[in-house]
């Protein structure tokens, strides 16, 4: 589509795949600008969807972004993995928050000075305290994780990056872009293993972090060149040639494969950033709950094992 409408790119016109935007400084330019590229649609024979569209609009979402006359801005939901991280409570989670925030440093001015009360919780001697200075840091660092320094806007030329992990509550991942100097991120994702999955083993919880990481970012992946698909669950490298262990994961599989990317194996300990974000502790305060055991579940158990002829006594 984007050869049909070749004329008009960036002047009045924004098209990706088969997402079209009309854009124009005044009213009378806007429609005329529309009546133009509804009749290119009608000469190069496309249709366009009614309920779908939407016209003579001064706000809109278009491409994960927050459109307005006053500029640009990400979707809450870009940034909801960041902004509804909860204060730490433990030692591990002020460590996994920092390495999450340490990941980008190098763009985060006086970092070691914005995060030294929150580093101080580390140290194995003193207890753990959450005081008012490293409530600042902790504030200060998820503000400096969404400003423009750091944050930036997705640009379908530039080489392009999915990194994902999962944990035994969690699943996140992050989506990156090169700018020619360094690797920025566009968007952060986390969310909870859904429960149907949460007894499944760490491979298929691997594989459905990266399911759901093109699912939500189809939008700026599907019919792009190659990106890369980053784990440091070196087996999924090889999914192709494994065999399929179930028909979810078959599906799964089938669905990937419309994407074009390589995977890319790192180690552990350099997937700090989606490690992080799968290990949210919000998520794991929410699976602990889920899974609370009362008497009467266990003596379930009890009987289920007691007539199962794996497991009963001879």
């Amino acid at each position: 589509m984007t050869n049909e409408f070749r004329a008009m790119l960036d002047r009045f016109v924004l098209v990706y795949l088969d997402d079209i935007l009309v854009y124009s400084r005044t009213l009378e330019d806007h429609l005329e600008h529309l009546r133009r590229a509804l009749e290119m649609l009608r000469r190069a024979k496309y249709k366009a969807n009614h309920d779908k569209c939407e016209f003579v609009r001064q706000e809109l979402e278009y491409l994960g972004h927050f459109v307005t006359p006053e500029g640009i801005s990400p979707l809450s939901d870009k940034i909801q993995a960041i902004q509804e991280w909860t204060e730490p409570k433990t030692v591990t989670n002020a460590r996994s928050f920092l390495g999450l925030a340490g990941y980008y440093q190098r763009f985060i001015k006086g970092y070691s000075k914005i995060a030294a009360s929150l580093s101080k919780l580390q140290c194995k001697d003193r207890p753990f305290d959450f005081d008012d200075n490293a409530r600042t840091s902790f504030l200060a660092l998820k503000a400096a994780l969404l400003s423009a320094k750091v944050l930036r806007n997705y640009d379908p030329l530039l080489p392009t990056r999915v990194t994902t992990n999962a944990s035994g509550y969690g699943i996140g991942a992050v989506l990156e872009q090169h700018d020619g100097v360094d690797w920025h991120p566009i968007e952060y994702f986390s969310e909870k293993v859904p429960i149907v999955h949460s007894i499944d083993d760490a491979r298929k919880k691997e594989l459905l972090a990266f399911v759901h990481a093109l699912k939500r970012w189809r939008h700026f992946l599907l019919g792009r060149r190659q990106f890369r698909w980053v784990t440091d669950n070196n087996p999924l490298v090889f999914y192709k040639t494994q065999d399929m262990v179930n028909s979810t994961i078959a599906r799964w599989v089938a669905f990937i494969d419309q994407f074009d990317f390589f995977p890319d194996h790192i180690s552990g300990k350099s997937n700090r950033l989606a490690d992080a974000l799968s290990r949210r502790p919000d998520h794991c305060t929410a699976v602990y709950s889920t899974f609370e055991i009362n008497d009467d579940l266990r003596d379930s158990f009890i009987r289920g094992y007691q007539v199962d002829p794996e497991f009963c006594d001879e």
